[in-house]
């Protein structure tokens, strides 16, 4: 039995998902520091691939297209009046944790955490964007280059001042350098 043309698009589009979905959300999420919004704008990344696959378009670099989509939406999102006048939603990492971890531990992982979610706040989008593709997805400089369409030179040097600073607000903010 011989698949239609919108069972294969289908098809071909869940493997893309799986492939690249994960990604783009890390991307909407080290832009808008929010889970709901990143589930929102991975949500119409994929809406959008969807109809370009049904219209027929080929897309030849897919990762790049869909991280590309995703951060301008993510700056679309951004220039809106609730991002500007908004609420905070609760606490991010409130629910991370372990059974086996001893209460105090949680806690200082949670304050550590929170400092982080902080101090990522007061840097560029473009290197909350770097910083998570490089330690949250385990992207290499060559992968990053290529969804990010630069110069591997130039996301070391990116990534190196964006370390530091992250290292710089977090030390002002009274966080002890990792030991």
């Amino acid at each position: 039995m011989q698949l239609s043309r919108e069972d294969r698009v289908q098809e071909e589009f869940q493997k893309l998902y799986s492939a690249h979905g994960r990604a783009v959300w890390a991307v909407a999420y080290a832009r808008s520091m929010n889970a709901e919004t990143a589930n929102d704008i991975l949500q119409e990344s994929f809406l959008r691939l969807w109809r370009e696959m049904l219209k027929g378009i080929i897309i030849r670099q897919m990762r790049a297209w869909l991280i590309r989509v995703a951060r301008n939406l993510s700056e679309d999102v951004a220039r809106g009046a609730f991002q500007r006048n908004g609420t905070f939603g609760p606490e991010m990492f409130e629910s991370i944790g372990s059974k086996t971890e001893s209460p105090d531990l949680r806690l200082e992982t949670l304050e550590l955490h929170h400092q982080i979610q902080e101090g990522l706040k007061e840097i560029a989008p473009q290197d909350r964007e770097l910083l998570t593709m490089r330690y949250a997805l385990d992207y290499e400089i060559p992968d990053i280059a290529k969804a990010l369409e630069l110069q591997p030179s130039a996301v070391h040097m990116r990534l190196s001042r964006a370390r530091s600073k992250l290292a710089d607000i977090l030390k002002s903010m009274g966080v002890d350098a990792p030991r």
